[in-house]
């Protein structure tokens, strides 16, 4: 137990600033998507307009609570300073963030007001 009488998580553990801060979390819009029929588990290719000359690819496994259409246009919360990683034919360059809810759906990390693409999480 904490201090406050809260329970923690045998896997909580704390960090430092510098952790936080060395994890670049930015918003971008979604420009394009599409289906990945080629992922192993569904997923969508999804392109994230980070700046005006900055669009990264990403395969994102959102497909239960949205569609390709509906992505465009919706600006998104991404770890952008991961590797890139291959995913089948497709080089994911961004980490789309969303919460996993009971029912194992995605629902996306996404700023309630708009703010500019690039923008760091603070």
């Amino acid at each position: 137990m904490t201090t406050t009488g809260e329970v923690m998580m045998s896997d909580d553990k704390t960090i430092d600033w510098a952790d936080f801060e060395a994890v670049k979390l930015q918003v971008g819009t979604v420009v394009r998507a599409e289906p990945f029929p080629e992922a192993r588990r569904p997923a969508y290719k999804v392109w994230v307009r980070l700046g005006p000359e900055d669009v990264r690819k990403s395969s994102a496994q959102i497909t239960d609570l949205y569609s390709p259409e509906s992505l465009v246009g919706t600006q998104v919360l991404c770890v952008t300073n991961f590797p890139a990683k291959q995913i089948g034919p497709i080089r994911s360059e961004v980490l789309i963030c969303g919460f996993e809810r009971e029912d194992g759906a995605i629902v996306l990390a996404r700023p309630d007001s708009p703010v500019p693409d690039g923008a760091r999480l603070k």
